[in-house]
């Protein structure tokens, strides 16, 4: 029996379709992440904003939304939940078309509790597949990334 039989971890049969295998892959792994995050309460997507916001420095919306890829809308969006947990807050930035995002305290604790917790998903996810495939699966995603400009 294998290290993975032995964890209840069984492969699943693949489709012959490789983008419904990378997302089905990729739904797998945000929703480890998210229940690695759990004790936190905030989700990987969540914890990903933080970070980003708390490493830009007070960014507006729109680099934001490039940072992450995405449209001003749907970064809108994404926001609101941190707002009404009120682990972010907006401000008028130097210009008047400018609104700033910013950390609150509540938010610098839960990116820092986050931090732990994510660090042990990212040491869970290394020992699950092994250091060479993790970096082999890495340079393969930056590859498929870059299939869009």
């Amino acid at each position: 029996m294998s290290k993975n039989e032995k964890m209840g971890l069984y492969l699943k049969p693949s489709s012959p379709c490789n983008c419904m295998n990378i997302r089905r892959a990729s739904r797998a792994v945000s929703q480890f992440y998210d229940s690695v995050l759990e004790p936190g309460g905030i989700t990987l997507n969540q914890f990903g904003m933080l970070n980003v916001i708390n490493s830009m420095q007070s960014p507006g919306i729109s680099e934001l939304a490039g940072e992450f890829r995405i449209d001003r809308t749907t970064m809108n969006r994404n926001l609101k939940p941190l707002l009404e947990k009120e682990l972010i807050c907006q401000r008028q930035g130097s210009d008047a078309r400018r609104r700033e995002i910013v950390l609150t305290e509540s938010g610098h604790d839960a990116l820092q509790q986050g931090m732990k917790l994510w660090e042990d998903a990212q040491k869970a996810l290394e020992d699950y597949l092994g250091a060479d495939e993790l970096k082999q699966l890495k340079n393969t995603l930056s590859k498929l990334e870059a299939l869009v400009p």
